[in-house]
């Protein structure tokens, strides 16, 4: 596969076609294990700090080591660094990173969120939650690279402003149903609670979708033109760009629009600043 794909819904260049189907056909593996068998069966109830890394580790780790061993022929004659999964992987890994870092305070504070399953923590958030988050944001960015590539072919015959405004309706209606789906998908786990989930449904959805406003357009640009392949330094620059960026407008949210239930109800910092510091910080 080295020409242009035919298919409107595919990348040209062939190791991204090559990855982003990869990471489609891994998806309902993990998707099964979490949602169609620990959730449905609650298998959580009996599982320890361990069992919850574990969890985390079966669903992640293979999009590092399948791609390893079952080489793309697309991949082959290319160096690992060249490979799109390898920085599709890497991109997602700092975007998610700092999502659960830093951006799941603003869920603590702003939304009222919490966590009370037993697991071992970084910055009080769960590592299990660093490796889910990792296979959850790769699956919805290449479905938005393959939503938004189609968009781009149906469009492009239009005035570029024309272009901008579907593109951008677009791009805003898929960050709010993903976010919706998201958070509709985990509602049968006991142990990620909100205070006021109906909020959290309608408004909290709108809060988590500023996530994917700036990750999916930007993430999309890897790789996209032929004579533009990206190396890993300006794939890990771009991904913390984007992360910064969400940090700014989470925090002008929560700023000027604060939080969406009672302050009491959550861990809400009153003064200016990072919500994870304290008052008497």
């Amino acid at each position: 596969m080295n020409g242009s794909s035919s298919n409107l819904w595919l990348a040209s260049n062939p190791s991204k076609r090559w990855g982003e189907v990869f990471f489609l056909l891994y998806t309902p593996f993990w998707l099964t294990l979490c949602l169609g068998i620990v959730v449905p069966y609650k298998l959580y109830e009996n599982f320890t700090e361990l069992e919850y890394l574990l969890l985390g580790l079966i669903s992640a780790v293979p999009t590092f080591l399948v791609p390893m061993v079952l080489v793309g022929k697309a991949d082959r004659s290319l160096p690992w660094k060249d490979r799109y999964w390898v920085k599709a992987n890497l991109w997602i890994l700092i975007f998610s990173y700092v999502g659960n870092y830093f951006w799941t305070h603003y869920f603590f504070t702003v939304l009222g969120a919490s966590y009370t399953f037993p697991s071992w923590k970084m910055n009080n958030v769960p590592h299990t939650t660093f490796l889910l988050t990792h296979v959850c944001f790769l699956f919805y960015h290449v479905a938005s690279n393959m939503t938004l590539r189609r968009l781009q072919h149906f469009v492009a015959d239009l005035p570029e402003n024309t272009q901008w405004l579907f593109k951008a309706a677009w791009i805003l209606a898929l960050s709010y149903f993903i976010a919706y789906l998201e958070t509709i998908a985990i509602s049968n786990f006991p142990y990620y609670s909100f205070v006021d989930r109906a909020s959290m449904y309608t408004v909290g959805s709108l809060f988590y979708a500023i996530y994917f406003l700036v990750s999916f357009p930007m993430f999309l640009r890897i790789d996209e033109k032929l004579g533009d392949l990206w190396d890993l330094p300006r794939v890990a620059i771009d991904a913390l760009g984007a992360a910064m960026l969400v940090t700014i407008i989470l925090d002008l949210w929560r700023i000027f629009l604060g939080p969406i239930v009672p302050i009491q109800d959550t861990k809400q910092c009153p003064q200016p600043g990072l919500p994870w510091f304290s008052v008497d910080s």
